[in-house]
């Protein structure tokens, strides 16, 4: 087994020097255990898709989807939910091609995460939303970004310990 963890720190050590950008492996978040209410958001353009959740139930539950255009508004109404569900920390969706090669929503989540921290000094964890959108559609979701929010913040909730 060493033999196996060591080829694969040589090739971590090749990749991480690589101009290529893929969905980082999936890992298990440091979350400190008395962090219990989150906020979770599936990043878009025009349109962000809001949950809340915590950690006692394990679930989420969709929070109307955010419709702003522009850091400012969005940001805005971030701070309102911020201020009515109080979380702990927030959770953001980044989104990647199936393959895990980013793609320029891949940076627009990221820098999304970047002013989450920045503005409300919140701990933002990022989870790999590929097929979360896909997910809310097949399940029938009035309002998939909403139902694609929950599916990102469910999923971080069950990584959990």
């Amino acid at each position: 087994m060493n033999d196996i963890s060591s080829s694969n720190k040589a090739a971590d050590a090749a990749f991480s020097s690589a101009e290529i950008t893929a969905a980082p492996a999936p890992e298990k978040p440091e979350v400190p255990t008395h962090f219990q209410q989150f906020l979770g958001f599936d990043f878009g353009i025009k349109r962000t898709g809001c949950a809340s959740g915590n950690r006692v139930l394990g679930g989420a539950n969709p929070l109307p989807t955010i419709k702003a255009e522009g850091a400012d508004a969005r940001l805005q109404a971030v701070d309102k939910l911020i201020r009515e569900w109080q979380p702990n920390a927030l959770v953001i969706g980044v989104p990647y091609h199936p393959d895990g090669a980013a793609h320029e929503n891949t940076a627009r989540a990221l820098k999304f995460g970047r002013q989450l921290r920045s503005r409300f000094k919140l701990p933002v964890y990022e989870v790999d939303e590929r097929y979360s959108t896909t997910e809310a559609l097949a399940g029938g979701a009035r309002d998939a970004d909403a139902a694609s929010a929950c599916i990102i913040l469910e999923q971080f909730l069950r990584s959990l310990p």
